[in-house]
């Protein structure tokens, strides 16, 4: 038996650099599946973690929400240790080669695409603004929404350096996430998690103040 289809839950610790800049950053790596197939989602600075909660499992992916250097750090070695494909959206190669030029990924990542593991649905939704390539993956069966770095516990995610835009994080978040039954739970890319109703009505503050 394989199991019921699950949620696990990885945090990694490691730094974040862009434009001239590095920050220690915590990140979130989430794992989907049950006790024979897995995805993995943002391989962030540790691979020999991220391997470990895989297990013996099969990997049957590993997903970036966005190719900040934080969130793909270990993606390559978890991929060559477990023979996984690594899935980003093409409009974030530019971040990508910043963190790995001699290594492209496996596959694109397409607004509407399905991946599935252990008989659940993921659907990839493409929400830029934080990175060109950000998406979202929902997963309707578990009620749950994988939002990287777009939607967190209080606002948006962070749009104040090179790559991203608050207008289009903000159309993003209001269009594609918010949306979405309110029960629905957002696991994010860093800190706590919350849920859509908690967030949805917070949306025009955000878009007033700016952030």
């Amino acid at each position: 038996m394989a199991g019921a289809p699950r949620i696990e839950h990885l945090v990694t610790s490691g730094t974040f650099s862009l434009d001239g800049g590095t920050w220690d950053v915590d990140n979130n790596v989430w794992i989907i599946g049950d006790d024979d197939e897995v995805v993995v989602i943002d391989a962030a600075h540790d691979s020999d973690a991220v391997l470990a909660a895989v297990g013996d499992r099969r990997l049957s992916a590993i997903v970036c929400t966005h190719a900040h250097d934080d969130h793909v750090r270990a993606a390559p070695d978890v991929a060559l240790a477990a023979g996984a494909p690594i899935l980003l959206h093409p409009d974030d190669q530019v971040l990508w080669k910043m963190a790995h030029p001699g290594r492209r990924p496996d596959r694109p990542l397409a607004d509407g695409d399905v991946l599935t593991v252990a008989g659940l649905v993921l659907r990839v939704l493409h929400t830029p603004g934080h990175a060109p390539g950000a998406v979202c993956l929902y997963a309707p069966d578990l009620g749950a929404l994988f939002s990287g770095d777009t939607l967190f516990a209080g606002g948006p995610g962070a749009t104040g350096r090179s790559y991203s835009d608050f207008g289009t994080i903000i159309g993003s978040i209001g269009d594609r996430l918010l949306t979405l039954p309110g029960e629905t739970v957002v696991h994010t890319g860093h800190g706590e998690t919350t849920t859509v109703e908690a967030e949805a009505p917070h949306l025009e503050e955000w878009a007033a103040r700016g952030w």
